[in-house]
């Protein structure tokens, strides 16, 4: 956790990320009551694997915060927490509001908004033609990140595993073009070509080594099926097949996804935290309990009766 990066330096570390194409979540206090830690405008950055930069309150409120950002990247849906105790909210919260009873010392409450920042779709086209200039200024007219390669400059290097490849050499090399596009394991590999050409190309690539399961995500012809057309309307189609296949929830990149951290509820106000030690764990009876304060942890050492049954002695 970083406390350093407040305010506008949050959003400048925001925006940093959103270039190198990471997925987060930007959560802002909109409104607390005192005396939570949290003020009002107070922001902080929540990556995918968990980790918070930036300050939006105390040991109860965080916990809290990571584990609905983590959801909020995941639905790629924003929405609005109200965090305190539900006697304090009581039947006047408005509807899509989620009230997340906390249970600290303190009496404070804070209201705090969450926002998906997914990554700007990435297209790499290659080839010279064209069909292959039009397809890349239609996909920045939907604000996605276009780039294009001739052939012979196309290599790995130029894509990641969210990037969607179209391959328009158009018999100018393209079996190396497509044979450096499936090595970076892209969501997306078309190919501009027949389905005869398309089958030699593949076959060609087979001899040669490239393993199937990369040749496997070659798709020939590239776009949807519209009929006789234009070679300018080809690039309407392979875009159209691409924000279909998107839209569908098709184009998930195959990064591998950071593990979500261990988690375990406070035996004294029921919060759930992050079980690590950060959590202020205390061993019981052979078991390490977890707490979102120190406040919780020493209720509990005093009386852990009181929070956990005891076992019978056999």
């Amino acid at each position: 956790m970083d406390h350093s990066g407040e305010g506008w330096d949050v959003l400048e570390q925001a925006a940093e990320l959103k270039r190198q194409g990471q997925a987060f979540a930007l959560a802002t206090v909109v409104w607390r009551q005192g005396p939570s830690s949290g003020k009002q405008g107070s922001r902080a950055i929540i990556t995918s694997s968990g980790e918070l930069h930036g300050w939006i309150g105390g040991a109860c409120a965080e916990p809290v915060v990571i584990r609905e950002a983590r959801q909020v990247i995941t639905d790629g849906m924003p929405r609005l927490l109200l965090l305190g105790t539900s006697e304090q909210f009581g039947a006047a919260v408005p509807d899509g509001i989620a009230v997340v009873p906390i249970s600290c010392q303190s009496e404070g409450a804070l209201e705090v908004y969450i926002e998906p920042v997914l990554p700007t779709s990435h297209l790499v086209v290659v080839g010279r033609s064209p069909m292959a200039h039009t397809l890349v200024d239609l996909a920045r007219a939907l604000g996605w990140r276009s780039e294009l390669f001739d052939g012979p400059e196309f290599t790995t290097a130029a894509v990641d595993r969210r990037a969607m490849v179209v391959v328009a050499t158009q018999g100018h090399g393209d079996e190396d073009a497509v044979e450096q596009a499936v090595a970076g394991e892209p969501v997306y590999v078309g190919l501009v070509a027949s389905r005869r050409r398309g089958e030699s190309v593949l076959g060609y690539l087979a001899q040669r080594g490239v393993p199937a399961d990369q040749l496997d995500r070659v798709r020939f012809p590239a776009g949807l099926d519209l009929g006789p057309t234009s070679h300018l309307e080809v690039a309407v189609a392979i875009l159209a097949e691409l924000v279909q296949l998107r839209a569908g929830g098709a184009l998930v990149g195959s990064a591998t996804a950071a593990p979500a951290p261990v988690e375990a509820v406070d035996p004294v106000c029921g919060m759930t935290v992050t079980a690590g030690p950060s959590a202020h764990p205390f061993a019981h009876q052979a078991t390490t309990y977890y707490f979102c304060c120190t406040g919780c942890r020493l209720k509990f050492e005093k009386e852990p009766t009181a929070y956990v049954k005891e076992e019978a002695p056999c």
